[in-house]
């Protein structure tokens, strides 16, 4: 009977290809019938130009046809169909409008020489005339930049100039666009305000342009000469065309642009009202003012205290004014987390100094946050469908001792509840209980006052968390847990730094005697289970930023490191109680957008290394601390924690029990991800992906139970797991539901063809009669990476 099944199905999926395919291609609403209307356009570039330059040019191009030529297509069904509605009449008399357009854009590029040939053809379909209106476009030679010059006609500014001028974006030989024009402008506009030159702007200074080929202004009586000047000149302008740029001041009636400012008083408001009026605030009487040198902080129920203000300001007096340290004042008052809203406004004051006043709105100062949350979960250690229910609390005081420090406690509890399983246990399975204890300060609290270095640093906070749980695993463990730890956060540029100096992790287990008798049973659970605390320090390290030559390919970086036990466990006391280990990790990503689409790549790699001789702790890392593959957010092809280690198998042969959770103290994965949208439905977005994952967990040391689980590089492409899927995005805009679909191209744990798929197969039998799905059902909440 399975044969005609095979064949019906085979006939159904042929007639569902067949619907699809006649609905697909594009449908015309609401045209014209006597008249031919625009159905398509299209630019095509010719010219001695880069691959990259070419298609950001056409993609650039395409927003300057005229309105009137312009095809608005509107995509169906998953991008299978696209409709128009109401196309233009077709005009001719507006291509050349098109081309007006364009050829000023690409002036502005640095194109001058471009030669345009469009072509229109008119196809008749029904009672359609179809209007395909095409331009080809030959962009010939870039100018580039012959010589640059400054004049600045002021010698404190001429100075200035000619000191920055390393950094100057005109240099000779690159392409010329209106662009790097406007940018060296505004660079040197931004140079002069940070040094004092609060009142000069990018009206006060210009570019000349000179395209004159010096050799027309060689004097000649001859007119054969003559004329073969101009022929050379002709040639040379198209062959290698080059210009000269003279940078200079406008002249200007205004001296106060040629005086440096210095910083004066500084004034805060620190409770000013949403509503109030800046100006109105300075000219008021009946604050009361707190003076220190040359703060002055002016109030009226004094709800803060100065400190944060002075410490988290970049400006001090006597100084010449820097407009970034202005802003970066204004940012950074912002992000403390007290005021909701932080302006600023500089007032000049005699003939050259500026007093600056902040007003700062104060954000709500209590706040309480309730969350409930649901899970079902499937699992072998005693009844099998668990319900878990769990809420937190969370209470945020945004201005503790009224010096802007945050105050952060969390409340949590939760059960697992045995409902669906036809096991007779109690109801209540799981208890969970959890109460927590943030501080974060502005600033950074150290006694190493004089570190210039760290008075350099934006964003600096400190952070204090303590947290402490209790977990009764009915019949199976009781866990006790207190972990606290001190840290420093900053920032500096694009960089972002995490240091914390102590974390101390302290763990107490009571083993009930199911846990007991499961460990009898499955001996490498055992590790999951080990005793031990931690006393550590580490360091993390964050940098994003986008190309430089490409704004729409960003770049992440992140490295850590932590280190445990390395001074501690010198300590008789501490011996055979903490773990000594050094922990690694390295990733990188890369997001390159396109006009609708993006490509993004992931590579992790991690590795731990306890080496510790304690035979009660184990040699290996503690398992919360361990690497672990799989489940929508890593290789998604398999479970969460089900694949590795290496090809071991040694979980799979274990029939007793379904707990095969993996962690290794090794880790290397690798992701590659195209992002494409399929269709809009009221409002939420909906969008697919094609991905693979590459990447698998190893033991460091070798274990001899178990050698196939230890990293080797003469095994690194054999132990490597390969999944492929697709999936879909659902965009909510303030959060994103993923749904996704992966198969097991590689598995190490196939002990035939050297792990890779033979034939398509949504499920295989191992040798010891254990099934495993070799498609797996993701569901995620955001992006993977």
């Amino acid at each position: 009977m399975r044969l005609p099944v095979k064949k019906a199905t085979a006939v159904y999926f042929f007639l569902f290809l067949l619907v699809i395919c006649s609905s697909c291609g594009t449908v015309v609403k609401d045209f014209s019938t006597t008249k031919p209307f625009v159905y398509d356009n299209k630019i095509t570039l010719n010219g001695n130009i880069t691959k990259d330059e070419k298609n950001r040019l056409q993609s650039d191009l395409d927003n300057y046809w005229d309105a009137s030529l312009k095809v608005r297509k509107v995509e169906k069904f998953f991008g299978i169909k696209y409709v128009i509605t109401n196309p233009p009449v077709f005009d001719s008399n507006n291509i050349s409008r098109t081309i007006t357009f364009m050829n000023a854009y690409l002036n502005s590029q640095g194109y001058y020489y471009g030669v345009f040939t469009d072509s229109v053809k008119i196809d008749t379909v029904n009672n359609q005339m179809r209007t395909r209106v095409a331009v080809v476009i030959n962009v010939g030679k870039n100018i580039t930049i012959d010589s640059v010059s400054f004049d600045l006609s002021d010698s404190s500014l001429q100075k200035l100039t000619v000191e920055g001028e390393k950094n100057t974006l005109l240099k000779k030989g690159i392409p010329y666009t209106k662009q790097v024009i406007s940018s060296e402008l505004d660079r040197l506009v931004t140079l002069y305000r940070q040094n004092g030159y609060y009142n000069f702007t990018r009206e006060n200074i210009l570019a000349y342009v000179d395209s004159t080929d010096k050799r027309l202004l060689e004097l000649t009586l001859d007119p054969f000469k003559q004329a073969q000047l101009i022929a050379e000149a002709s040639k040379s302008r198209k062959e290698n065309p080059a210009w000269d740029i003279a940078v200079e001041r406008k002249p200007s009636f205004d001296s106060s642009i040629l005086y440096q400012y210095h910083i004066g008083k500084l004034y805060y408001y620190p409770e000013t009202k949403i509503y109030d009026l800046t100006d109105s605030l300075i000219e008021q009487k009946g604050f009361l003012e707190y003076q220190r040198r040359e703060l002055v902080m002016r109030y009226r129920k004094g709800l803060f205290n100065y400190r944060p203000l002075r410490e988290h300001t970049y400006l001090r007096r006597g100084q010449l004014y820097n407009e970034d340290n202005y802003y970066k004042s204004l940012n950074t008052l912002g992000r403390i987390g007290a005021w909701q809203q932080v302006d600023g406004k500089p007032v000049i004051r005699g003939k050259d100094s500026l007093d600056i006043y902040f007003f700062l709105v104060p954000a709500v100062k209590q706040s309480y946050d309730v969350n409930l949350e649901g899970s079902l979960n499937t699992s072998d250690i005693g009844t099998g469908n668990l319900w878990g229910i769990s809420t937190s609390l969370s209470y945020t005081n945004r201005n503790v001792w009224k010096s802007a420090i945050q105050s952060i406690a969390t409340f949590r509890t939760g059960v697992e509840l045995n409902i669906l399983s036809d096991n007779q246990d109690r109801l209540l399975q799981t208890f969970l209980i959890s109460l927590g204890h943030t501080y974060v300060f502005p600033g950074l609290v150290q006694p190493f006052r004089n570190w210039k270095i760290l008075n350099r640093a934006d964003n600096k906070r400190t952070l204090f968390n303590v947290t402490g749980s209790y977990v009764d695993r009915r019949d199976y463990y009781r866990l006790r847990s207190l972990v606290t730890s001190w840290g420093y956060e900053w920032k500096k540029g694009n960089n972002v730094w995490l240091y914390k100096p102590l974390n101390i992790e302290l763990y107490s287990i009571d083993k009930l005697y199911k846990l007991d008798s499961l460990i009898l049973k499955n001996p490498f659970l055992k590790a999951s289970f080990n005793e031990g605390k931690i006393v550590s320090q580490s360091l993390s390290f964050i940098k994003t930023f986008n190309a430089l030559h490409n704004p729409n390919k960003s770049h992440y970086i992140r490295l850590g490191i932590e280190e445990a036990g390395g001074i501690w466990g010198f300590f008789d006391a501490f011996k055979n109680q903490i773990y000594r280990y050094v922990k690694l990790e390295a990733e990188y990503r890369q997001s390159i957008k396109m006009r609708k689409s993006e490509l993004a790549y992931r590579a992790f790699a991690g590795v731990g290394y306890n080496y510790g001789t304690d035979p009660v702790i184990g040699t290996t890392l503690p398992f919360f601390k361990q690497f672990s593959a799989g489940g929508p957010y890593s290789m998604r092809a398999w479970g969460l924690r089900q694949l590795g280690m290496g090809s071991s198998i040694q979980s799979d042969t274990i029939s007793t029990s379904n707990y095969r959770d993996r962690f290794g103290d090794m880790q290397l994965e690798a992701n590659v991800e195209y992002r494409f949208p399929l269709t809009t439905i009221a409002g939420i977005k909906i969008a697919s992906a094609l991905f693979a994952d590459m990447g698998n967990v190893w033991n460091v040391k070798k274990i001899a139970s178990d050698p196939e689980a230890q990293f080797a590089f003469k095994n690194l492409i054999h132990d490597l797991a390969i999944g492929v899927g697709t999936g879909v995005r659902i965009d909510f805009n303030y959060f994103l539901i993923r749904l996704d679909l992966a198969y097991k191209v590689k598995d190490p744990a196939r002990r035939y063809n050297d792990g890779w798929m033979k034939g398509f197969s949504f499920t295989e039998t191992r040798q010891n009669g254990l099934e495993v799905n070799n498609l797996a059902l993701q569901l995620g909440i955001g992006l993977p990476f």
